[in-house]
């Protein structure tokens, strides 16, 4: 699959856009239902904090892109705003009672598990953060 590119302003508003870009392609390319569902939860959680904190004094925009390979279907997300490893958060602490749980980092932590592989850059003033699943395709999906 060619790499295919969906660019919208970073707000909350565009959530369910990007949501439904990348779903379609996902069910395009036959990604079983359980990745996609994986998957979808961490490109929303990604949109959100680029949405959250990425452009904290202006607007900006974000890209979604989706590609595969034979072993892979990636999706990566840029953006211009400030300097921000998503990857660089201390994984939480899932195992203390949830009262007692320091608030935040629970997206990060969606990100990644439910991916197989995820991915932070930064290049030419762009944080660029590429999440992959591993191709498992439902058989009842064959194209």
């Amino acid at each position: 699959m060619a790499p295919e590119t969906l660019t919208v302003t970073a707000s909350i508003e565009h959530l369910d856009q990007a949501i439904s870009f990348i779903e379609e392609r996902a069910d395009q390319f036959g990604l079983e239902p359980k990745k996609k569902f994986g998957l979808l939860i961490a490109v929303e959680e990604a949109f959100v904090n680029v949405c959250h904190y990425a452009y904290p004094a202006s607007t900006g925009e974000v890209s979604l892109s989706c590609s595969s390979d034979s072993t892979d279907f990636v999706v990566e997300l840029v953006d211009q705003g400030g300097h921000f490893d998503v990857l660089s958060l201390p994984v939480p602490d899932t195992s203390a009672d949830i009262m007692d749980r320091q608030i935040g980092g629970l997206g990060v932590h969606f990100i990644r598990t439910l991916t197989d592989d995820v991915r932070y850059r930064r290049e030419e003033g762009r944080n660029i953060l590429r999440m992959s699943v591993n191709i498992t395709r439902d058989p009842q999906h064959v194209s």
